[in-house]
């Protein structure tokens, strides 16, 4: 039977700049009153957005959401290549764009869309030779990042923005709408973008607005669950989370309890690859592989 222990949930956090998202989940710890805390999903120390914590058991759940695609609204400066694809990182190489124009980047775009395979920044957390790639590149070695196949399913890019900044150097950028699937970075479709049109580019602003199924409408911000002091009413049960990017597979409280005793039952008519299983009222009881005849369990809900 599986043991007594907090069962806890999910909240969906809009992270502010300037903080890592192990930082948040540093926070989060302190206000849930607990060491068990997770993120599904990591975001750059400047980007903002959605950023889904788990905790207590419920981090058991974020195993079934770092896959799903997501979806951001970002700025892409033109004319200044850097280090890192965007504006934390030291200017390598600045180009005139005078000549660039809307239609130029309108033709670069769909080389950039659909399946594509895309070359990491260099200074990403991609592990080479057991070392993160950010880790080798600050010590000052050359790392070469193998493309691997991403999927970009929008890739919107606004009109060209003009300007001059207090340093009197003219200046040129973009708004775009990005859907990806998991593992693409967007400031490296920032850079190819640069690459592309012939003047480089970086990310100087990136926000995720959509994570799985979750939005920025389900988010609060990290300022007002400290403001609270704890997480109040935004922590979402596993059950009324799981509806939200999982199958349901309701079971009778018989079902029920030989589930939480770790018993396997039939999957039933369900096609469906992996489930959660809930119970008569709508509580999770459990997540199960069901591509086999009998249910195969993956993470049973702890008894209250």
């Amino acid at each position: 039977m599986p043991e007594s222990r907090p069962v806890g949930g999910l909240v969906i956090v809009d992270k502010p700049s300037g903080m890592t998202s192990h930082d948040v989940v540093a926070r989060v710890r302190r206000l849930a009153g607990t060491r068990r805390v997770g993120h599904a999903g990591t975001l750059d120390p400047s980007a903002t957005g959605v950023l889904i914590i788990g905790v207590d058991w419920s981090t058991r759940l974020l195993t079934f959401l770092t896959g799903h695609d997501k979806s951001y609204t970002a700025t892409i400066r033109f004319g200044v290549s850097t280090i890192t694809d965007d504006a934390d990182g030291e200017a390598l190489i600045h180009t005139d764009t005078s000549l660039l124009t809307d239609a130029d980047i309108a033709a670069a775009v769909p080389r950039l869309s659909g399946d594509i395979l895309q070359t990491p920044s260099t200074v990403s957390a991609i592990r080479v030779g057991g070392e993160r790639a950010y880790t080798r590149v600050r010590a000052g070695e050359h790392v070469v990042l193998e493309p691997r196949p991403v999927t970009v399913t929008r890739f919107d890019v606004g009109p060209l923005h003009r300007g001059v900044d207090t340093q009197a150097v003219a200046w040129c950028e973009a708004e775009a709408i990005v859907d990806v699937s998991s593992g693409t970075y967007v400031r490296a479709l920032a850079r190819d973008l640069g690459d592309l049109v012939g003047v480089g580019a970086h990310l100087r602003s990136l926000r995720r607005t959509r994570s799985g199924p979750f939005t920025v409408a389900d988010s609060v911000p990290l300022s007002l669950l400290e403001s609270m002091g704890g997480l109040g009413g935004r922590l979402v049960p596993p059950g009324a989370a799981v509806r939200r990017f999982l199958p349901i597979l309701q079971v009778d409280d018989d079902a029920a309890e030989r589930i939480r005793h770790g018993q396997r039952i039939e999957a039933g008519e369900t096609t469906e690859p992996v489930v959660a299983i809930v119970d008569p009222r709508g509580g999770l009881v459990a997540v199960a592989d069901a591509s086999e005849p009998r249910l195969r369990l993956l993470a049973v809900v702890p008894t209250a």
